[in-house]
């Protein structure tokens, strides 16, 4: 991820001016793993200063992983962090890195916090920390704690009340972390009072859909609040249900952009920066609200050589929508898989079009030599629907093999004499049983297919097709489901290689096939009026009088709202799945099972 560009200074340089080159670590940590995390931080400064970097910068919580969660409530771990923070410092220096200021995100508790009620107890801290000459010289914690959506840092953390400046070659270096940045106030117009040539913000951003537009226009407001060239450093990679896009950005005082780096990818931007010489007489003391600058002097004298090549960080090509949706759910599943020690994945083909997507997404995350499918039929199943489950295991390349449900179907059918719903549902369960057999025997995690419309109205079956360890695609309405089936095998053509999804999954009505001749809209909408609503009500919380407002038919959005809101007790016992929305069953939506309240239609 290190651009390079031909050298623009003049060959008459004739002296010092200040600059620096900074090197941004967009790397992927794994929450707990500190050990893992320093080796990571280590090798990318060593290759940030292969590159000839003046600055090292690493992402929020970099050392601890994000998000931590209560961990940050146990005093052993924040004592663990604290104690590799240092212990990293240390081996830094030890590898020859010691005149190189690094900074990390970590773990940390305020030591002159006093206990109180309603303070999370040992006072932690969302931290930042600079390392340079084996200790730690500079440390700072988030002011701007989130508490919306899956955050909930007022939680577990205490802000911090400094506004930390690091002069590095003679340049005033104002640092933050991330929701720093996204609030209004704070250490951006600190930064300015402070008089800071460089604003570094380090973070853990969660990816959204569209989040990378909101992002940059966050970035090129931040940068002309502040008065200075901004960096904006992101994680990558996947924690449970939330995924890391990266992304990060360095734009300059007048909010253009500088440098981009590319999505989903690990790596380092390397870029060389012209920057304002610190004042002599730079402000001291309490800025903008409260904030007491706390400024460490590491170096006074300006880089001495031009620099040769000069780097620019380069701007990475965006990735289209669906491209960008797809992109997310490949990493959240990839990581969920690896960083639970994980090495295969188990999915039942039904030959419809979700398990052929999580077959697809499955293949791309972990290859398919590690996805094994299987295909379970009853006397319901169709014929094009066991052909198109081992089509898409032809292309694909992936494990199978069929095992048919009918005598267990016609064993319990004989001791129980079921019928209607009860005879349906049964036919999940035993495959959810099957699913589950084959884990334990074998080994492999099992992927629940089911996406968000589904969800939503609880059209799926409790211990049947609800049977797994991680849902890929659960945050994804079905409307969208068609969409990516389609980006991704056009996506093949065009790589020249075979398309992994039968098209008939994706022509096909869809059906559950738990009866003669039943498809989805015999109980449900047709999806994209379905979906409509379900936006509305599930991700902009509108009430039914707005939804009808809207131009949806009364009856309709009364049934479908009765729908979503009986069926909360299915998703609460429904598998973590990768978060794409800026509203996903989970954290982000948190309604109680036992709830009378009803929408007024």
């Amino acid at each position: 991820m290190t651009h390079t560009t031909p050298l623009r200074r003049s060959d008459d340089y004739t002296g010092p001016v200040p600059q620096l080159r900074l090197a941004l670590n967009q790397i992927d940590s794994s929450v707990g793993d500190l050990a893992g995390n320093a080796e990571s931080i280590v090798r990318w400064t060593r290759h940030s200063a292969e590159q000839g970097a003046h600055l090292v910068a690493f992402p929020e919580m970099a050392l601890t992983g994000y998000p931590v969660e209560d961990l940050a409530l146990r005093p052993s771990f924040v004592e663990a962090s604290r104690s590799a923070l240092r212990s990293l410092a240390v081996r830094l220096a030890d590898e020859g890195f010691g005149e190189l200021p690094v900074i990390v995100g970590y773990l940390d508790r305020c030591a002159t916090a006093q206990p109180k009620y309603g303070q999370p107890a040992g006072a932690p801290q969302n931290a930042g920390a600079v390392l340079y000459g084996g200790e730690v010289v500079l440390n700072f914690a988030k002011h701007h704690l989130p508490n919306y959506g899956v955050f909930d840092e007022f939680r577990y953390f205490v802000p911090g009340d400094s506004m930390p400046v690091l002069r590095v070659h003679g340049v005033d270096v104002a640092l933050a972390i991330c929701e720093d940045l996204w609030q209004d106030g704070g250490r951006v117009p600190a930064a300015r009072s402070a008089q800071a040539g460089l604003l570094v913000s380090i973070n853990a951003s969660p990816y959204e859909r569209n989040k990378d537009d909101t992002r940059l226009e966050l970035v090129r407001k931040r940068a002309q609040e502040a008065g200075c060239t901004t960096a904006y450093l992101a994680m990558i990679g996947g924690q449970d249900e939330l995924v890391f896009d990266g992304d990060s950005i360095v734009v300059d005082k007048d909010g253009e952009v500088v440098a981009r780096a590319p999505q989903f990818s690990e790596g380092c931007v390397v870029l060389d920066l012209d920057l304002p010489a610190a004042s002599a007489d730079a402000p001291a003391g309490v800025v903008d609200d409260g904030l007491r600058i706390d400024r460490v002097v590491l170096s006074e004298e300006p880089v001495v050589a031009a620099y040769e090549p000069e780097l620019t960080g380069g701007y990475a090509d965006r990735l289209d929508d669906d491209e960008e949706v797809y992109s997310a759910l490949v990493v959240g599943l990839r990581a969920y898989v690896a960083k639970n020690g994980f090495k295969s994945v188990l999915i039942g083909l039904s030959g419809g079009i979700d398990s052929s997507l999580v077959a697809a997404i499955a293949c791309d995350a972990v290859g398919a030599q590690n996805v094994y499918g299987v295909s379970m039929p009853s006397k319901y199943s169709s014929d094009h629907s066991k052909d198109d489950a081992a089509e898409l295991a032809r292309r694909t390349g992936l494990n199978y093999r069929t095992v048919a449900i009918e005598p267990m179907f016609d064993a319990y059918m004989g001791a129980l004499g079921l019928s209607g719903l009860a005879e349906e549902n049964l036919q999940s369960r035993l495959r959810g049983t099957l699913l589950m057999a084959i884990s334990n025997q074998e080994g492999h995690i099992v992927l629940a297919p089911g996406n968000k419309s589904e969800l939503a109205v609880g059209y799926s079956t409790l211990y049947g097709d609800s049977v797994g360890a991680y849902g890929p695609i659960k945050d994804v309405y079905k409307t969208s489901i068609f969409r990516l089936a389609e980006w991704r095998n056009r996506a093949a053509r065009e790589r020249g290689q075979t398309p992994p999804i039968p098209e008939n999954s994706i022509t096909k009505p869809p059906s559950a096939e738990l009866r003669p001749g039943q498809v989805d809209t015999d109980s449900l909408p047709d999806y994209p009026v379905l979906d409509a609503i379900l936006e509305l009500y599930v991700d902009q919380d509108r009430g039914a009088d707005e939804i009808v407002a809207a131009g949806y038919d009364r009856a309709l959005v009364t049934k479908t709202l009765r729908m979503v809101d009986t069926a909360e007790y299915k998703r609460r016992q429904y598998p973590p799945g990768t978060k794409i929305s800026a509203k996903g069953f989970g954290k982000d939506r948190r309604l109680p099972i036992t709830n009378s309240w009803r929408e007024s239609v």
